[in-house]
């Protein structure tokens, strides 16, 4: 079948359903007003040769959602590969914005996924960007509540902010050495 031929056969269907040459689909003429051109390029293969510029930018916006969530897969699998008991969360308050409710609130959050055993905040007073500035530790009884919580906790909104857990090295939490090391600046 020549391309000739399947666009007049998609015509043909398209009108069977009201269309007329030059007139969009929809009930107000918005949608499309031609029959798409596929080029074979491929035995199973094709390539829309007359999409319109909106459809082309709704395509590549659809890759680029598909990018960030393929990055986002890749940086929770990284992180699975040394799981502790112990969850970093950092970019859920900015500096100064701890109150009193925090704990509680983290606390009852994550009891979701396991026991805690505790919840311990450190908020450095200066010299880190904001996203770092207020770290909270979250001590689960068993590693794998704490895996359950950062798949769900990572890159999760919190107040306008975008969560960043990790896993944090059980030794280190039980010495309180609990400050971002150079490398995470």
């Amino acid at each position: 079948m020549s391309m000739k031929n399947v666009s007049s056969v998609a015509s043909n269907i398209m009108s069977k359903y009201g269309w007329k040459e030059g007139q969009g689909l929809g009930k107000e003429e918005q949608g499309m007003a031609s029959a798409l051109q596929v080029e074979k390029t491929g035995r199973q293969r094709g390539v829309i040769v007359n999409e319109s510029e909106e459809r082309a930018k709704a395509r590549i916006e659809v890759s680029k959602q598909e990018e960030e969530r393929k990055a986002k897969a890749a940086e929770v699998k990284k992180s699975l590969k040394q799981p502790s008991k112990v969850i970093l969360l950092k970019n859920m308050v900015g500096p100064g914005e701890v109150d009193d409710d925090l704990e509680g609130e983290t606390r009852e959050e994550c009891t979701k996924y396991g026991e805690v055993i505790q919840v311990v905040i450190y908020e450095i007073p200066t010299g880190v960007v904001a996203e770092e500035a207020v770290r909270i530790f979250v001590q689960f009884n068993r590693v794998e509540s704490a895996v359950k919580a950062v798949v769900d906790l990572h890159n999760r909104f919190f107040g306008g902010r975008t969560v960043k857990c990790t896993f944090y090295p059980v030794e280190k939490f039980e010495a309180l050495d609990l400050a971002p090391q150079a490398d995470e600046l």
